[in-house]
């Protein structure tokens, strides 16, 4: 087997091996230190995660040997970009990962054929939200998308811009995983993050994986936080309320912001 191009076919699923949490950490150190064989090691002992997450992909028509095969280019990536000195699962951080890089593969060989200038226009804007994203740690709305895309010379409007990331966007389904603990085998689907209005004047519930990300701050920062973006308090009123600099509050908010989204 050949983990750059997977063949699934004539492989015995059943007898693949499954590691430990202390082994998968031992050999995730060993990997980064530039040890090849514990890299392989790794990517061998994990790929049971793969099936069982490209298993959710079923009935839409695309060959569970592809589905493997990109699978494991997620998992790859995943043990190749995982942070040893974070308090964190590796397969906490290789599922979102796999899924990701499943995800891409369906959207770009979606039936549904979209331009190759709509495509352009969508990977443009993409990369400016990516950008923005990197700049300001928070989500930027279409109107900043569309003037970070002139700074590049691209001019566009709101409706164009919009109309392009709707395009290339995979529909979802409601039983689509958002989050999974491969050690215990739950999983949350978006049908489970759904309200029914009947009944609920809120149309999301309580972000499970926001809430799961926050349980990895410390107490001042999940103060900071919150006072930021649930209570749309200013830095510096922060900083007034609990005894120290605006530069200290920017600084945590930003380190808070960024493991953040690593748990995510």
């Amino acid at each position: 087997m050949y983990y750059n191009k997977v063949e699934l076919c004539g492989v015995n699923t059943a007898k693949l091996k499954v590691l430990t949490d202390e082994e998968k950490r031992e050999l995730l150190i060993k990997s980064k230190q530039g040890d090849k064989n514990a890299r392989q090691e790794l990517i061998d002992g994990n790929l049971r995660l793969v099936l069982s997450i490209i298993q959710r992909f079923t009935g839409r028509g695309e060959s569970m040997d592809d589905l493997f095969q990109v699978g494991c280019i997620g998992l790859i990536k995943a043990v190749d970009n995982f942070n040893v000195e974070l308090d964190v699962k590796f397969s906490t951080y290789a599922v979102p990962m796999i899924i990701g890089e499943i995800r891409r593969y369906l959207r770009d060989n979606n039936a549904i054929r979209v331009s190759r200038s709509m495509r352009d226009i969508a990977y443009k804007a993409m990369q400016a939200k990516e950008i923005l994203l990197k700049k300001n740690a928070t989500e930027p709305s279409v109107a900043d998308i569309v003037k970070e895309l002139e700074k590049n010379g691209e001019k566009r409007t709101v409706e164009e811009v919009t109309e392009a990331l709707e395009a290339i966007a995979l529909p979802l389904s409601l039983y689509e995983p958002v989050y999974s603990d491969s050690s215990s085998g739950d999983a949350i689907y978006i049908m489970d993050q759904l309200s029914d209005s009947g009944s609920c004047d809120d149309a999301i519930l309580e972000d499970i994986a926001l809430a799961e990300a926050l349980k990895h701050l410390g107490e001042r920062e999940r103060k900071i936080i919150d006072m930021r973006f649930f209570k749309g308090k200013t830095q510096m009123e922060i900083a007034a309320e609990i005894g120290i600099s605006q530069a200290q509050v920017s600084r945590l908010e930003k380190g808070a912001l960024e493991r953040m989204r690593k748990h995510f």
